[in-house]
């Protein structure tokens, strides 16, 4: 048996693919998935299930919402230490005066095209943020950063944004991700990401 995090891409959010909670967890449980519980309204889902193929589960998921709820949303699935590891790779949690409400997290749920977002796709990225605010750079506005962490290190390929003006301000968001990395994706606030690590191994 294991524990796993489910991350749902733009649920309840600006009134995109509305979802009540108490029926998606109804739903979940009716794939046989165990102790089934949500956070928050945004499609953040904690659940026991036997061992199987996080890709396949979510491709499992995404199929039963749509027949049992109506919208066919993007789904990640993590395992409990999957989702650990996410939190121990943010390179700017741990500094000396950081705000946790200036971090985010936006996980990649699929590529556009087969292949894995790996050292290459990294080096790519990072070799994009040196070269500044201005185009073929990120942009990023003074003070806001931005890290790519891919496979092997994660089981899913995480962005780590730091962005002390507020995530609603950034250009850095959910859409331009996806547009960059040619991927779906979704993000979440810090808070959320280290509660839903926490709920997986039961604290």
């Amino acid at each position: 048996m294991e524990t796993y995090v489910a991350l749902l891409r733009a649920v309840n959010v600006g009134g995109h693919a509305p979802l009540a909670m108490a029926e998606l967890r109804r739903s979940l449980e009716g794939l046989g998935l165990r102790d089934v519980r949500t956070y928050l309204q945004s499609g953040n889902v904690v659940f026991d299930a036997d061992d199987a193929p996080s890709l396949e589960r979510a491709a499992t998921i995404e199929v039963r919402i749509e027949r049992d709820l109506g919208p066919r949303v993007g789904v990640r699935v993590l395992r409990a230490a999957e989702m650990a590891r996410v939190v121990a790779a943010n390179p700017f949690a741990a500094e000396p005066g950081v705000d946790e409400k200036a971090l985010h997290a936006t996980f990649i749920l699929s590529a556009a095209s087969e292949g894995d977002f790996g050292p290459a796709t990294e080096e790519a990225f990072a070799a994009a943020y040196r070269a500044g605010f201005e185009k073929p750079g990120l942009p990023a506005a003074e003070g806001e950063r931005a890290a790519f962490v891919g496979t092997p290190v994660l089981a899913t390929p995480v962005v780590y944004l730091h962005l002390p003006h507020g995530y609603g301000r950034t250009k850095l968001n959910n859409a331009y991700f996806e547009r960059a990395l040619g991927a779906a994706a979704t993000t979440r606030n810090w808070r959320t990401v280290r509660a839903l690590a926490d709920l997986a191994v039961g604290q």
